[in-house]
C-alpha cells in the first residue's frame, strides 16, 4: 500500500486548487472580454455609423470628423481603417465568437459598400449618401485645397484601387458571401470581379482609377490614373484577390488574368534592374502626383522582387526569379553616400535618377495649394513629412529570400501555393477564408494587455484615442501668394490648406483604428482560449 507523506497531499491540494482558481479566473475574464467586445461594438455600430458605414475619427459631440480628410455628416470612408476595414473586424468577431450581432453588423456595413459600388462595379474613396451633387460641393471645397492630396482634387466620377480601395472591398464582400453562402451578396461580389477584369490591361497591368479619365491636369502634368501603377499595392492586391476568387469559388476565367498580372511584373522591371512606380501604355516609367516626379523607386524595386519570389511560390514557374539578382544589383548601386544615410539611419532615397541612379529629392514652397508648388533636386535639407524623402530597404533579407527559394523544387515551393487547388480540395464549395490580405494580425497579448484594453473603455462605451490625424476647417481658397520654406517640412500649409495634420493636443477622438486595434486583441485572446 502507497503511504503519501501529509506534506505531499497538502501540496496536491494546494495545486488543485490553484488550478481550479486559475481556471475560473480565465473563465471570468473571458466572460469580462466578451462583453466589453460586444459593449464596445453596439455603440459603434448604433451610435457612430452612418448607414452602417464609418470614417476614420470623430470629435466626441460628431460636430467634425475624418477619413483621410475632413468628411461630410453624410459620407463614409470606405479606405482602411474605415468601412471595410470595420467589416473585416465585424466577420472576425462573429467567427471568434458565433455571435449572430457581429454578422448583422458586417451586414449593415456590406449594406452601405453595395450602395457605394459604382455601376461598373468599384468604389472611390470614400461613400456620400447624399448623393454626387453633394459629393462634387465636397471636390470643389475640402477636397480642391488639399495641397498634398493630389488624388483628392477632382471629382473624377470613377473608382480607384490605390490604397487597396477596390479591392479590399471586394475581398470583404467575397468573406460575406462565403460566410454562410448567402446568394444576397453575389451579385455585387460578382460585379466586383467583373470590374477588375475588365479594367486590367492586355499586357497584365491596371491602371490607379478606372474608367479611364484624361482630363484632369496636375499642376501641368498630365493625369496619371490610367497609367500602369504599382504604388499602394495596386497590381499586387488585385492579382492576390483573382486568386482567392480562383481558389475559393472555383472561376476558371480568373487564372489567365492572374498568370498576366503576375507577368506584368517581369516585362515591366527597367533594364536598370530597379522599377519605377508607375509606367506609361509603352511601359516607360513616368511621374504621378507632383511630388512623385519620373525615377525608380528603391522601395518599389524591393516590393517588387518579394512578389516576384512570392509568384514563383505560387507557381513554381522560374521565370518568376529571373528578375530578382538584377533588383538586388541595382539596389546595392543606387545606395546613398555615407553623408547621406544620416548616421546609417537610411540605406536609400525614396526617389532615384534614371540613367545616372543619383538620388533626387523633393521639396516644396508656398503656403496652399493654390500658389505653392512642388519640385526636386539632389539636396536632401528640408524634405518633405508628408512623403519621406529617404528609406531603409533590407537587401539582405531579400538576398536571403531569394537564395532560399531558389534552392527549393518547383514541387517544393509550391507546397502550399493557393493556385495548386488540388490540395484544397474538398467535399461542397471551399469555405475557408484564405488570407491573402496584406493585412494580418498576429499578436498574442497577455491578460494584463487585456484586462487594461477593458479597463480602458469608458463609460458610454467608448474607446477613445488622442492625436488624432485632423485638419484645418474649410476657409476658401488660399489667398497667400508668399514662395515660404515655412511649410516645407510640416504636413499642412496655412488655414487654407485642407490636408491633415497630428493634433498634439489632448483633445479626446473616438477612432475606428483605435477599435479595431483593441478587439483584434480581444479576439486573438478568445481565439488562444479556443486553442488550448
Amino acid at each position: 500500500m502507497i503511504r503519501y507523506s501529509k506534506k505531499i497531499i497538502c501540496i496536491l491540494f494546494i495545486s488543485i486548487l490553484l488550478c481550479q482558481q486559475s481556471f475560473a479566473q480565465r473563465k471570468d475574464l473571458k466572460n469580462e472580454v466578451n462583453q466589453t467586445m460586444m459593449k464596445a461594438t453596439r455603440y459603434m455600430v448604433e451610435t457612430v455609423s452612418t448607414n452602417g458605414g464609418y470614417v476614420w475619427f470623430y470629435l466626441p459631440d460628431f460636430s467634425r470628423r475624418w477619413g483621410e480628410m475632413e468628411a461630410f455628416k453624410t459620407m463614409i470612408w470606405v479606405q482602411s481603417p474605415g468601412t471595410v476595414s470595420m467589416g473585416h473586424l465585424f466577420l472576425d468577431a462573429y467567427r471568434t465568437t458565433g455571435d449572430e450581432y457581429y454578422y448583422q453588423a458586417a451586414e449593415k456595413t456590406a449594406a452601405a459598400l453595395i450602395w457605394g459600388q459604382s455601376p461598373e462595379g468599384g468604389w472611390n474613396y470614400m461613400i456620400d449618401f447624399a448623393g454626387d451633387r453633394s459629393l462634387k460641393e465636397w471636390y470643389n471645397t475640402i477636397g480642391k485645397n488639399g495641397w498634398r492630396l493630389e488624388e483628392f482634387q477632382y471629382y473624377y466620377g470613377n473608382s480607384t484601387f490605390d490604397d487597396d480601395v477596390t479591392s479590399n472591398a471586394a475581398r470583404f464582400l467575397l468573406r460575406m458571401y462565403l460566410e454562410k453562402l448567402d446568394p444576397k451578396w453575389k451579385p455585387a461580389l460578382d460585379k466586383a470581379i467583373n470590374f477588375i477584369l475588365e479594367s486590367q490591361y492586355p499586357c497584365g497591368g491596371w491602371p490607379q482609377r478606372y474608367p479611364l479619365k484624361y482630363e484632369f491636369s496636375h499642376h501641368g502634368n498630365p493625369d496619371y490614373t490610367s497609367f500602369h501603377t504599382f504604388n499602394d499595392g495596386v497590381i499586387g492586391e488585385n492579382v492576390n484577390f483573382l486568386i482567392q476568387c480562383y481558389l475559393l469559388l472555383g472561376q476558371q476565367r480568373l487564372l489567365d488574368p492572374i498568370m498576366r498580372g503576375m507577368s506584368f511584373y517581369i516585362i515591366s522591371q527597367d533594364s536598370s534592374g530597379g522599377w519605377g512606380q508607375q509606367l506609361n501604355m509603352n511601359l516607360e516609367t513616368v511621374g504621378a502626383r507632383t511630388y512623385e516626379p519620373k525615377a525608380l523607386l528603391p522601395g518599389a524595386t524591393y516590393e517588387n522582387a518579394m512578389y516576384c519570389i512570392t509568384w514563383y511560390r505560387y507557381t513554381g514557374n522560374r521565370k518568376f526569379l529571373k528578375p530578382v539578382p538584377d533588383a538586388i544589383k541595382w539596389l546595392e548601386r543606387s545606395a546613398l553616400p555615407p553623408t547621406q544615410t544620416e548616421n546609417g539611419r537610411y540605406t536609400h532615397s525614396t526617389f532615384v535618377e534614371m540613367g545616372t541612379n543619383r538620388p533626387v529629392f523633393v521639396h516644396r514652397k508656398g503656403s496652399n495649394v493654390k500658389y505653392g508648388y512642388y519640385y526636386h533636386d539632389y539636396n536632401d535639407k528640408q524634405l518633405l513629412s508628408h512623403y519621406g524623402g529617404k528609406t531603409r530597404i533590407q537587401i539582405d533579407r531579400l538576398r536571403q529570400e531569394y537564395e532560399r527559394v531558389k534552392a527549393l523544387s518547383p514541387e517544393e515551393v509550391t507546397a502550399d501555393s493557393p493556385l495548386k487547388i488540388e490540395k484544397f480540395k474538398g467535399e461542397g464549395t471551399p469555405r475557408t477564408y484564405y488570407d491573402l490580405n496584406r493585412s494580418y494580425f498576429n499578436i498574442k497579448p497577455d491578460e494584463n494587455q487585456i484586462r487594461n484594453i477593458i479597463s480602458s473603455l469608458d463609460k458610454h462605451n467608448r474607446w477613445l484615442a488622442k492625436h488624432a490625424s485632423i485638419s484645418n476647417p474649410y476657409a476658401g481658397d488660399g489667398k497667400k501668394q508668399e514662395l515660404t520654406d515655412e511649410f516645407a517640412s510640416v504636413n499642412t500649409g496655412d488655414e487654407t490648406d485642407t490636408s491633415p495634420f497630428r493634433d498634439t493636443s489632448d483633445q479626446d477622438y473616438i477612432s475606428t483604428g483605435e477599435y479595431i486595434r483593441n478587439m483584434n486583441m480581444l479576439i486573438s485572446y478568445l481565439r488562444s482560449l479556443n486553442d488550448k
